[in-house]
């Protein structure tokens, strides 16, 4: 059960299961995904296209739901994420912050967002990069609009535990340098999915990202 996994790892951290938020994925799921989810006791949802997100939040409007972008985000697209979603995971870029922060302006609203950190380096991942991520990260925490909550990453899907703590130890150093520099981003570290959330969990993580654990294998067998 993935409530028992997280349990046993912020047990073995020293912290309270309720320190960390369980965002369930339905990327790739039917709405009956979500309704199971629902059902559960769940109200965090993840997804990572804009298209799946506009179908399911619009679908189950007017529910207890907050609705999470965890996907990367084309321009384009910006302004229909921002509208529906109420984190977006997905800040991996100062142009992309910087266009959040006008629609916000636009629009008369607030977007809440984390930035995403490329903390393993892969160039199939996207994020600011680690050498550059505190003075980047900074930059955009001050952009009127833009409300940075804290950071993201993706671990490589490896099981290698060594590789794992390095990723998310190096998201959680780059958390630490932030907030020794500014008060304007916040405290959350979402990081850790099926595989990994043990280890995440274990490093500092307040929110996971699960999706198999809890739905099963979905096409093209991501996470």
């Amino acid at each position: 059960m993935v409530r028992d996994r997280m349990e046993r790892a912020a047990s073995a951290a020293g912290r309270s299961e309720d320190s960390v938020r369980l965002v369930a994925v339905t990327k790739g799921h039917p709405a009956e995904a979500i309704d199971a989810a629902l059902g559960a006791g769940l109200r965090d949802l993840g997804e990572n296209r804009v298209h799946e997100l506009d179908e399911k939040a619009t679908g189950h409007s007017g529910l207890d739901v907050t609705w999470h972008m965890i996907g990367h985000i084309q321009g384009r697209k910006a302004r229909r994420v921002a509208q529906l979603a109420d984190l977006i995971h997905s800040v991996d870029s100062v142009k992309l912050a910087e266009r959040l922060s006008r629609i916000a302006a636009e629009d008369g609203m607030e977007v809440a967002g984390l930035a995403q950190v490329n903390t393993s380096g892969e160039r199939s991942k996207s994020g600011f990069d680690l050498a550059e991520a505190v003075e980047q990260i900074h930059r955009i925490a001050e952009l009127p609009g833009l409300r940075i909550q804290g950071l993201m990453t993706m671990a490589p899907f490896v099981d290698d535990e060594a590789v794992l703590v390095d990723a998310f130890a190096g998201l959680r150093g780059v958390l630490d340098r932030l907030h020794s520099a500014t008060e304007a981003v916040g405290p959350e570290l979402s990081m850790g999915m099926t595989n990994d959330m043990d280890i995440a969990i274990r490093e500092g993580s307040t929110i996971v990202r699960v999706g198999t654990a809890l739905f099963g294998e979905r096409a093209g067998g991501l996470r």
